[in-house]
């Protein structure tokens, strides 16, 4: 039996449920991996490499390495454990964000100072007022 999702139409977000979490298991184990100065020590050094010993999907290994955090998202990473790679880039929080929503650092700031993007009657986004 399939179980519903109204959350799944909720227009430019990505839900991590358990589905989502069986999906990006392995990208996320990978990126805890770098919670430990070794282990990015040797992502580092080949980043390729280092992604061959994970069993993650070819899929997900292309994202890592294009810095893609959407598409990881889309994958079954979660953001909180993506923030592992961008940390490990020396990048900020907000600075990754930035790069999800098409706007510079500054623009994604002033956005979410003003309260955050929200839905209009298109389903499409609009950053808030």
């Amino acid at each position: 039996m399939a179980i519903n999702k109204p959350y799944k139409e909720v227009p430019g977000t990505i839900i991590f449920d358990a589905d989502m979490a069986r999906l990006g298991f392995h990208l996320n184990q990978f990126c805890m991996s770098l919670m430990k100065a070794p282990n990015r020590k040797k992502f580092k050094a080949g980043e390729k490499v280092y992604l061959d010993e994970w069993p993650m999907s070819e899929a997900q290994k292309e994202a890592v390495i294009a810095r893609d955090y959407n598409k990881m998202m889309s994958l079954g990473g979660n953001i909180y454990f993506l923030a592992k790679i961008f940390s490990s880039d020396g990048i900020s929080f907000q600075a990754a964000a930035s790069t999800m929503t098409g706007m510079t650092q500054d623009e994604y700031a002033q956005m979410m100072l003003s309260g955050g993007r929200v839905p209009d009657s298109s389903n499409t986004l609009k950053k808030g007022s």
